[in-house]
């Protein structure tokens, strides 16, 4: 009686987990797979439009560079300033440059600097600040001190007092309240009455370092060219190599430059200003409302604005400027959050007003709200995460559901490509840009959504750590090197580790039950997720509890 019973129980079990898994096949069938094949479709549409995008970028930086050779200096006037960079040797042109003939001619500059609590590169900047090549009495540099930290505070005042005992025109201003953060501080220093009677004002952050001769080079672009507003130049960065985070930044921020701010400019004249190392015209500030602090992305809102009352933008890549990557994972992920919610919560509050402006051509409404901010500042963090991370690794355990092929690996495998071949010196760290790209794609979703619908963090503004001159001290470490995440439970991602754990249960299907053959791109996916999540990249940084 007794195997007897157990036999029947065994039957029994056997038809009830045969009824469940029936049960879950036609549940899965009904609902489970329409709503999966809905969700791989809109990810083809978007995959669609992010790849024309991307290769239209690509397309027109290429042949408007490389081919037609159609640089800053073909497509606008520019003369060297008068005793200037126009003849002799680099030395006795900064020496012309100066000196006591044509001074009238060069417009009055002033170059704001603003910074919170930057110990470790306010040196560099102001200093790089005040060795700008320009007659003494037509530059004036502006330090817009927001530190909360009063010995940090005491130390740039000094700073500023002894390059004014030099006969440096330099100007310590402070706030009562950090109102605005940035736009806050650069709209304070334009009301000065000093800074009203400039024509042009550059724009450094504090990590930030021109060359000596940068007004030089940008300025006769604004003089002889009323209708340009904005000189972009490129970043160029003294960290990259710390680690490979830096590096993964470098190929990515290359790729921005090289691509999408040098076709914006040779094909539209507009593109986002970066915020840094820039040349406005002050004029042109002043007809566009001034800086706003509605978002977190002033630098973006204040282009747009400006864009849309007609003025042009130029970006010059020949001209590089030094600043620095945030090599910690976790100061790169406020960055990236801070520029990915803003610009998606532009769109929201700007979109009406881009559709209803007067006086601007359909097909310029058309690029600001449908490639501009649309295709890549919406659809692209949304997509590389749904699809790559949720769609794809989910569609093994339905297998109801198809993903064309063209879909997932022919578009993806044409973006990275584009991207590689104006990267060539970075090509063998393709596939670790890919894996990070995607793990940080969760975190830039999460902020263009945040933007999107106004939630909680969407004014969030954590100002990005800098370690100046300690960069190679500190910092330098084996490219993948723990930093001994147990110490500091700051280092731990919970978020990243969840996604793992996902992952590695798609991938497990898929690779024990499923006839996807998924696995091995899951479970590389899975990898890289573990490790950001256990805060094995980046570098090091101290510990508020150690």
């Amino acid at each position: 009686m007794g195997m007897e019973g157990l036999w029947a129980r065994s039957i029994a079990a056997a038809a009830t987990g045969d009824r469940a898994a029936a049960a879950w096949v036609a549940m899965r069938a009904r609902a489970v797979a329409p709503a999966l094949q809905a969700a791989v479709w809109a990810c083809m549409a978007m995959s669609v439009m992010l790849v024309l995008e991307v290769a239209y970028m690509s397309l027109v930086s290429f042949v408007a560079v490389k081919l037609l050779r159609r640089v800053p200096e073909r497509r606008y006037k520019w003369e060297p300033m008068p005793d200037g960079s126009g003849s002799g040797k680099e030395q006795q042109d900064e020496e012309a440059a100066v000196g006591g003939g044509g001074r009238e001619a060069f417009p009055m500059v002033l170059v704001q600097i603003p910074m919170y609590n930057e110990r470790e590169v306010y040196k560099l900047s102001i200093g790089a600040a005040c060795a700008l090549t320009w007659p003494s009495d037509r530059i004036i540099i502006q330090v817009l001190d927001d530190s909360t930290d009063p010995f940090i505070k005491e130390l740039v005042e000094l700073e500023c007092k002894d390059w004014a005992s030099k006969k440096i025109n330099i100007k310590y201003e402070i706030r009562d309240s950090r109102k605005g953060y940035k736009a806050g501080a650069l709209k304070k220093g334009m009301e000065h009455s000093y800074a009203q009677n400039c024509e042009f004002v550059a724009i450094f952050d504090a990590d930030f370092q021109p060359e000596s001769d940068f007004l030089l080079k940008t300025i006769p672009f604004l003089v002889h060219n009323p209708k340009i507003a904005l000189v972009q130049t490129r970043w160029e960065f003294v960290n990259y190599d710390v680690c490979l985070m830096t590096r993964i930044q470098k190929m990515s921020l290359d790729y921005h430059f090289k691509v999408e701010q040098e076709s914006g400019s040779s094909m539209h004249g507009f593109f986002g200003f970066n915020g840094t190392a820039g040349v406005w015209r002050v004029s042109a500030i002043n007809e566009a409302g001034g800086w706003k602090d509605r978002t977190t992305v002033e630098d973006m809102d204040l282009a747009v604005r400006a864009s849309l009352k007609g003025w042009q933008f130029l970006y010059v890549g020949d001209i590089r400027v030094k600043s620095e990557l945030p090599s910690t994972f976790k100061a790169y992920r406020h960055q990236q959050h801070r520029w990915t919610c803003g610009a998606a919560n532009l769109f929201r509050k700007m979109a009406q007003e881009i559709f209803r402006s007067k006086g601007v051509s359909i097909w310029k409404k058309l690029h600001l709200l449908y490639s501009f901010f649309f295709v890549r500042r919406v659809i692209a963090p949304i997509l590389t995460f749904l699809f790559y991370c949720v769609v794809i690794p989910l569609s093994v355990m339905v297998p109801e559901v198809s993903i064309p092929i063209w879909g997932m690996f022919y578009i993806p495998t044409a973006i990275t490509i584009m991207n590689a071949i104006r990267n060539p010196g970075s090509i063998h760290l393709v596939p670790l840009w890919i894996l990070f790209e995607n793990v940080m794609s969760m975190h830039r979703m999460r902020a263009a959504l945040t933007g999107l619908l106004e939630t909680m963090y969407v004014n969030e503004w954590v100002v990005t750590e800098k370690v100046g001159d300690h960069v190679k001290e500190k910092l330098e470490v084996p490219l993948l090197e723990p930093i001994k995440p147990t110490e500091c439970v700051e280092r731990i991602y919970v978020p990243e580790l969840l996604l793992a754990l996902y992952l590695l249960a798609c991938a497990s299907y898929d690779f024990a039950l499923g006839a996807r053959q998924f696995y091995p791109y899951i479970f590389l996916q899975a990898f890289a997720f573990v490790l950001l999540g256990l805060g094995f990249v980046g570098t090091a940084e101290p510990c508020p509890c150690s």
